[in-house]
């Protein structure tokens, strides 16, 4: 018979709900790559969000470690960030980068927005009633 579907839970596919995320920006680091050179995911992951927090306080970043990213290089650690992959990219690093090198290439600088400013102008889902501003 199926299982029973919750209520937080849409019943169709086509009734994706969202919310707005705690974070404005997202780094994965692949946990393969790290373990291969000998590092650990949790290390790279941790020394990444101290140097995010003392460089860039203002900024809201989660550092999540992911599975194998697919790239594999020999020697290297790679890691992805929302920008990265939508340019279709991953970005790859020595394991003895200093973590301030690896967060100004994953995150260059940039002027700090109001984070409502980086969000597109939300657009109406087609058959959805438009609300009120």
């Amino acid at each position: 018979m199926g299982r029973p579907v919750s209520k937080a839970w849409p019943k169709a596919r086509g009734d994706a709900r969202s919310a707005s995320a705690p974070w404005t920006e997202i780094v994965l680091v692949c946990a393969k790559c790290a373990k291969r050179q000998g590092v650990g995911a949790k290390a790279v992951r941790s020394g990444l969000k101290r140097e995010l927090k003392r460089a860039r306080p203002g900024r809201k970043v989660r550092v999540v470690e992911s599975g194998c990213l697919g790239l594999c290089p020999k020697r290297s650690l790679t890691l992805a960030t929302a920008e990265s992959l939508r340019d279709g990219r991953l970005l790859v690093f020595a394991p003895s980068a200093e973590p301030d090198a690896i967060v100004r290439a994953l995150l260059p600088e940039r002027a700090l927005l109001p984070e409502r400013a980086l969000l597109p102008e939300r657009q109406p889902l087609a058959g959805a009633p438009a609300r009120p501003r």
